[in-house]
């Protein structure tokens, strides 16, 4: 490599950033042919000004120490980097264009229970921007219509020349009059003051899949934010929140309940039919029931978001013990335990308490 860039730049090898930078400035306005009349001026400034392309980028810097070879990166003497420092700026491509994209939008729903577990369709409104009827998003008045601006014709920008020790230098800055969109509205759409949308409330038919859980999302894209000027609209997200139930709840994709269950039927066992969020179920109670036992009614839950099938239906048993008896009824309990001989009251382990158990049996230990 012919040209040590650390020493085209004066600077020592482990220079920082700012040092390499204030050498390149320092170098430039003391080489630019414009100001220095040496016949080598112009060489040397193209030298200097490569030599602070490749060590001002890390990855191009870490590239050259590595001995990689580093030619002239394809700009002129005059190029985007001493415009960059000096005053110039890139040309800018047209005017801007007066529609924007909308923001995204997050709105909050809440559904029940019920309508989870085979999904629902619903109804929501929305609080939103959407476009301006009466300018249908043209943002000037009906009858109207933008008009070049005769400042900037119609370019969005104004240039402005600047003459320096450097020589002349060409800046441009977007243009005052007509705000960069290189046209001007004289009237303004008097329903949206000329922005092209207004804010107002309207309803979107949604399907909310089976299986859906508090805090999940989903995505409708084009559904947020109609844009400034009628531009396109952003996403939507919704975000749901599931309700709870008096007497049901939900663990996962399964339903869980508690039933309370008489002392006759739990000794005997019976058969049971009530109202389940998707309608009647039966299931049997097998003969010595106790507190804490988990009847499963299998296919009977939450239909599963991700997969196939259903979850169960699971009731955990409470037997009801009476605390009022009749003289039949105490006389018939007496000759029970007469012919049972119960043994006497006994304590558990903590791991065998009946509401350990039911929790164990219901939940999962």
């Amino acid at each position: 490599m012919s040209v040590d860039h650390y020493e085209v730049l004066g600077v020592a090898k482990d220079a920082g950033a700012d040092d390499i930078k204030k050498a390149y400035r320092r170098l430039a306005r003391e080489l630019h042919p414009d100001v220095n009349g040496a016949q080598d001026a112009e060489e040397r400034f193209k030298q200097v000004t490569h030599a602070y392309e490749v060590l001002s980028d890390p990855q191009s810097r870490e590239n050259y120490d590595r001995g990689g070879d580093q030619g002239f990166g394809g700009f002129g003497p005059f190029g985007d980097i001493f415009e960059n420092f000096f005053g110039g700026a890139a040309q800018q491509r047209g005017p801007r264009s007066r529609q924007e994209r909308g923001q995204d939008a997050l709105v909050r729903v809440d559904v029940d229970l019920a309508d989870v577990i085979f999904g629902v369709n619903q109804s929501i409104d929305i609080d939103t921007a959407v476009v301006c009827e009466t300018c249908e998003g043209s943002c000037a008045a009906p009858g109207t219509e933008a008009r070049v601006c005769n400042i900037c014709g119609g370019s969005g920008s104004l240039q402005r020349t600047v003459r320096s020790v450097l020589g002349n230098m060409v800046t441009q800055s977007p243009c005052g009059s007509c705000r960069g969109f290189g046209e001007v509205i004289e009237s303004p759409c008097p329903t949206c003051a000329g922005q092209g949308r207004v804010r107002a409330t309207r309803s979107l038919s949604v399907d909310i899949p089976g299986g859906i859980e508090t805090g999940q999302r989903i995505h409708l894209p084009g559904q947020g934010e109609v844009g400034h000027g009628g531009g396109p609209a952003g996403d939507l997200y919704l975000e749901f929140t599931v309700r709870g139930d008096k007497v049901f709840s939900r663990l996962g994709d399964d339903i869980v309940a508690t039933l309370e269950l008489d002392m006759v039927d739990a000794i005997e066992g019976t058969e049971v039919t009530l109202e389940a969020l998707d309608g009647p179920v039966t299931f049997a109670i097998k003969p010595g029931a106790q507190s804490a036992d988990v009847v499963t009614v299998k296919s009977r839950g939450v239909t599963k978001l991700r997969g196939s099938g259903r979850g169960d239906l699971r009731f955990g048993l409470h037997v009801l013990t009476p605390t009022k008896l009749g003289a039949k009824e105490s006389e018939l309990i007496s000759q029970l335990r007469a012919l049972r001989k119960p043994a006497p009251p006994a304590l558990a382990g903590a791991q065998a308490g009946m509401f350990q158990k039911f929790r164990d049996r219901l939940f999962g230990s």
